[in-house]
């Protein structure tokens, strides 16, 4: 694959961002459009040219040398896994833009500049190769987030976008320690300075376990943080409720994905050890989290809060998927990162609709709209289905995938001949529990679909009908859902087409906890001679800085 098409993901964005910046006022949208549209292109050649035959191996590589004494470079390249994940990113570009049109009607210049940074920066994080590159791009995804909420979000957004801010930032911080940490260590070992992260990776399973310990939850600081995991998860809500709608699906979308893609190709690489010994303490949080927020779902009121606090489930069962740590929980998992991107995208649609017609998210004053907005209502089921894991949608495979991993990460399961990872220890009851969540799921988004669309017709006191927009979808808005709309059938009919593509990373994965395993654990009849192979080999990959 032609690496030019990455580095246009990115240019072409930023390029658009400062035309929107200086340019004329009233051509911000329009040309926040284009550029939007224009990034399409690019990501439509990275795929077509891309060999999924060879999903495992980095392609597009290229590398531009920057201090190089310190082993400092600019290098990009992705695996099936990371370009999946752009292209989510640049997809929801021109539907960002689109859902704005009359929503945003002060400050167009501000707020499309950054809404196309933001997607620059995004597509950076899952296009870096080196660790100076990632960091970089991880943490510029604050500011642009930021000023969204700060600058165009709701009445309480001053106290939304800080707590955004503070929570993401304090947890980045410390997993920049464990980083470097990794950094000194592979240094240490190799005897030169080098940042890229496939050297890195290979370095650091030979750490001790307790080194991997403390890098690993150095690591989830900053993770954990993002995804949102229980205890950590309460700045979501808020910075979800206040941001504007295209704020919303970015961030339920592709940003909280940055949690789970960094510990899916950090922490568990570069602590393989650690995360086998903390996967259980992991999962138990995730379906804490599962049950807890949608207990909290199921007496909101706040339309908006309910689908906030919604994705602090769901993104439990994808970090569920992750601790597990094998085949078939990491390939739900990531699957769970793009399918939820298009449901739940599709629902702060759905509500940003229905707010700029009514000026409140409150299902206290508003309800039964199937009567005035046919159009609108058989989106907003449609969405809450994919959302609830209907068979036939794109909820129901990653879901599945994510508990049945569970299931397979058990002692018993592993005795069978069924494949998993040695050392990590979950087993049915960390399904079950989990599995509840589904039902709490199911009850709090039916409710919500019953009180919003369906019984007599409610609008707030003084309502009057918009001066721009009619009272069901228009054409501009259709536009926006049917994409979503079809990727959460297409591949909740053919998962097999997402999964296909995401296999041979995913085994990779694991075959390198289980090399991990094999050298940092006793094994039965495994002799002085055996580690000395597998340590040689490990070392002898490190030297070289091969990928993982």
């Amino acid at each position: 694959m032609n690496p030019i098409w990455l580095i246009l993901m990115v240019l072409v964005p930023i390029a658009g961002a400062l035309l929107v910046a200086f340019g004329n006022a009233r051509n911000a949208y329009r040309d926040a459009l284009f550029a939007s549209f224009a990034s399409l292109v690019p990501a439509l050649m990275a795929l077509l040219e891309f060999d999924f035959t060879d999903s495992a191996s980095f392609q597009g590589l290229w590398s531009v040398g920057w201090l190089e004494p310190l082993g400092l470079s600019l290098s990009i390249g992705v695996d099936s896994i990371a370009l999946l994940l752009i292209l989510l990113s640049v997809l929801l570009g021109p539907i960002c833009v689109l859902a704005s049109k009359t929503a945003i009607t002060e400050n167009r210049r501000l707020y499309y500049s950054w809404l196309l940074v933001l997607q620059a920066a995004m597509v950076g994080v899952f296009a870096s190769r080196d660790l100076i590159l990632f960091y970089i791009c991880f943490e510029f995804t604050l500011l642009p987030m930021f000023v969204l909420i700060r600058m165009f979000g709701s009445t309480n957004r001053v106290a939304a976008s800080t707590k955004f801010f503070l929570y993401t930032f304090t947890g980045s911080l410390v997993t920049l320690a464990g980083l470097v940490y990794v950094v000194y260590f592979a240094a240490q070992r190799n005897g030169e300075w080098s940042l890229d992260i496939g050297v890195l990776t290979t370095a650091a399973a030979f750490m001790s376990p307790g080194e991997q310990a403390l890098v690993l939850g150095a690591m989830l600081a900053g993770f954990a943080v993002k995804v949102p995991l229980f205890p950590v998860h309460t700045w979501l809500p808020l910075a979800h409720t206040e941001a504007p709608t295209a704020g919303s699906v970015i961030l339920a979308g592709v940003l909280l994905k940055l949690g789970t893609y960094g510990i899916y190709r950090f922490a568990i690489p570069m602590a393989p050890v650690g995360f086998v010994e903390y996967a259980p303490t992991i999962a138990v949080l995730a379906v804490i989290g599962i049950i807890y927020a949608g207990l909290i779902c199921w007496i909101q009121d706040d339309i908006k809060k309910l689908v906030a606090y919604s994705s602090v489930s769901h993104l439990g069962f994808c970090v569920l998927g992750l601790t597990a740590v094998n085949a078939t929980g990491l390939s739900g998992s990531v699957l769970y990162m793009l399918s939820h991107g298009f449901s739940t995208g599709g629902l702060f649609l759905m509500i940003g609709f229905m707010y700029e017609r009514y000026h409140t998210r409150d299902m206290r004053r508003v309800g039964g709209l199937a009567s005035k907005m046919p159009v609108w209502s058989f989106f907003m089921v449609f969405f809450a289905m994919a959302s609830v894991g209907l068979p036939g949608l794109n909820g129901f495979p990653s879901e599945l995938l994510c508990l049945i991993s569970a299931f397979q990460a058990d002692a018993s399961w592993v005795a069978a001949g069924e494949p998993g990872a040695a050392g990590v220890t979950l087993g049915p009851w960390y399904a079950i529990f989990a599995g509840t969540g589904m039902v709490i799921a199911a009850m709090y988004l039916l409710i919500m679909v019953g009180r919003i669309c369906f019984g007599p017709l409610t609008e707030p006191e003084g309502h009057h009908a918009h001066d721009v927009l009619p009272d069901d979808l228009n054409l501009r808005e259709i536009i926006t859902l049917v994409p979503l709309a079809a990727g959460c059938l297409v591949f909740g009919l053919f998962p097999g087409l997402l999964l296909d593509a995401i296999q041979e990373p995913v085994n990779q994965t694991v075959r390198l906890v289980e090399s991990a395993q094999e050298l940092a654990l006793p094994r039965p009849g495994a002799g002085p001679e055996t580690d000395a192979g597998v340590l040689m080999i490990l070392d002898e990959a490190g030297a070289e800085g091969a990928n993982p």
